[in-house]
């Protein structure tokens, strides 16, 4: 029996079972036991399905990140898949909101963002190797930090795109089994004011006080905010002063930002930076980047888009993309390179961070089989590198 042929006859509770296992090993960021326990699941089963698989360390807590290869004879760019196994929860929800299946959905922690992209991701890539040796390269990247921004895997992540064709990411799929063709880029405003203290009642005119001031920057930042280019900024902690008595010589806040475009971004970091203090007496020390930059819809993102549609249609679905989102990922950090990203081709579901999490249980074969299709298609086609 091919390949192909036993990808269309995996049923439905084959999968469930399978992506049951995952959800089980329950991994919150930062976790370095848990995430090490379903890093040497994963590396089993990747290694039984004759893959080849690195876990590289990253970090001082040396999070497992790891990186499974269909490898191929020949010198082409890859095409990357990327997911993450962390998740939002902390250990013991699986326990308090046990995995269940009710009314078609497959409730649990972490099982629709993104244990159940991931698994799925893994499988497909099995399926394809077992065909023959890929055209190009096919590696997938299990991410132990999404959930915190990716700041540890960032810089292998990157460095993987730089020689990728293509760039696959399985987070979970959008309302309908829709996809994600564009994501605005995410950022930081750290913002700290220096004034003068004084005591608030024998002194008051003498002091400079730096939550005064920062009162003056949020509403500024906040200012900044254009719903009409998509651009947000919220202030979202403030922190500041010793005591009531006395005028506040340090305050500080962080900020989220969202851009559409670099172009924007560094607009608005530019202005961000060109604040200057409203109080005499008192200095600002700011700093202000990207943690992800925005994944623009390219045309050659358009082209993947394509193409990734005709595999649909063939799988039997029509697949929709979404709007721009508001939310990042890795593909973020793909797209940056100028490599062609696909984004939100996981399992179809919703709920994701909440205790309602859940995926849909009859749509994983259809899933499954549209994963390796595409995965086959780019994997045999040297055409858009």
């Amino acid at each position: 029996m091919s390949s192909a042929s036993a990808i269309n006859d995996i049923k439905a509770d084959q999968i469930v079972a399978g992506i049951r296992e995952w959800v089980a090993l329950e991994t919150p960021p930062h976790d370095v036991k848990w995430l090490t326990e379903f890093s040497e699941l994963a590396t089993h089963q990747a290694k039984q399905a004759g893959l080849t698989v690195d876990t590289i360390p990253v970090g001082d807590s040396k999070q497992p990140l790891v990186r499974i290869r269909a490898p191929s004879d020949n010198n082409e760019k890859s095409v990357l898949v990327l997911a993450h196994y962390d998740t939002v929860h902390p250990v013991g929800t699986v326990e308090r909101n046990k995995l269940r299946i009710e009314s078609d959905k497959m409730y649990g922690p972490g099982t629709y963002d993104m244990k159940a992209g991931g698994y799925l991701a893994l499988q497909a890539m099995a399926a394809l190797f077992k065909e023959h040796q890929p055209a190009r390269p096919v590696e997938l990247l299990l991410v132990p930090d999404e959930e915190s921004g990716s700041r540890l895997s960032r810089e292998n992540i990157e460095a993987l795109a730089r020689n990728a064709a293509f760039a696959l990411v399985a987070e979970p799929a959008r309302a309908g089994g829709e996809c994600v063709t564009s994501r605005k880029g995410t950022g930081y405003i750290s913002m700290t004011a220096i004034g003068v203290p004084s005591h608030a009642g024998t002194d008051h005119a003498k002091g400079r006080s730096a939550i005064r001031e920062l009162a003056h920057q949020v509403l500024a930042l906040e200012a900044m905010t254009n719903y009409t280019e998509g651009t947000t900024l919220s202030v979202g902690r403030i922190e500041g002063g010793t005591n009531r008595n006395v005028v506040p010589e340090r305050a500080s806040l962080i900020t989220d930002f969202r851009v559409v475009t670099k172009a924007h971004g560094e607009r608005l970091m530019a202005a961000v930076r060109a604040l200057t203090p409203v109080t005499d007496g008192v200095r600002l020390e700011i700093e202000a980047d990207f943690n992800r930059p925005p994944f623009e819809r390219s045309k050659q993102v358009q082209a993947l888009f394509e193409r990734a549609q005709r595999v649909a249609r063939v799988t039997g679905f029509d697949l929709g993309e979404v709007p721009l989102t508001g939310g990042g990922s890795d593909g973020n950090f793909t797209a940056a390179f100028d490599v062609p990203t696909l984004d939100g081709l996981g399992a179809e579901g919703d709920g994701a961070h909440t205790l309602h999490e859940h995926i849909v249980v009859s749509t994983l074969p259809l899933r499954l089989r549209f994963l390796h299709g595409l995965l086959r298609d780019l994997a045999w086609d040297k055409a858009l590198a």
